[in-house]
């Protein structure tokens, strides 16, 4: 079965760059523009992992991800901040907040793979 990715990403060109990685590595990808409407197609889709843009239009990373955790159903999801904020108190803030990983942006294509699989293997998904 494949993994179900939910990107959650306001800037189009960083959104087509990771969602044409993901589907070329294979990957089922939704899109989010925005945390309110990451929030809704998590508890509506049942992704298998969610990358988090942090700065987001409406709610921003960190309040959708507060409102993913109090969700039974898909607490359990890892969810990766991704974010342009890639001094080492950025990654420590978002380990505090809850995110299960880090990406920096600009995201490296070839390390990409292996990262969403190590996220994917932390809340068993699907490694696809």
């Amino acid at each position: 079965m494949t993994a179900r990715i939910l990107v959650v990403e306001d800037n189009a060109v960083n959104l087509k760059l990771i969602r044409d990685v993901l589907n070329f590595l294979g990957y089922q990808v939704t899109v989010a523009h925005s945390g309110e409407e990451g929030v809704e197609l998590a508890r509506t889709g049942g992704p298998d992992l969610v990358l988090m843009d942090l700065q987001l239009p409406g709610i921003d990373g960190t309040e959708a991800l507060r409102q993913l955790r109090t969700d039974p159903k898909i607490r359990h999801v890892p969810v990766v901040a991704v974010t342009a904020s890639a001094m080492k108190h950025d990654r420590e803030q978002a380990t505090r907040d809850g995110f299960d990983g880090y990406l920096g942006k600009p995201l490296d294509i070839a390390a990409l793979p292996d990262q969403i699989r190590s996220f994917l293997a932390r809340g068993g998904g699907h490694v696809g």
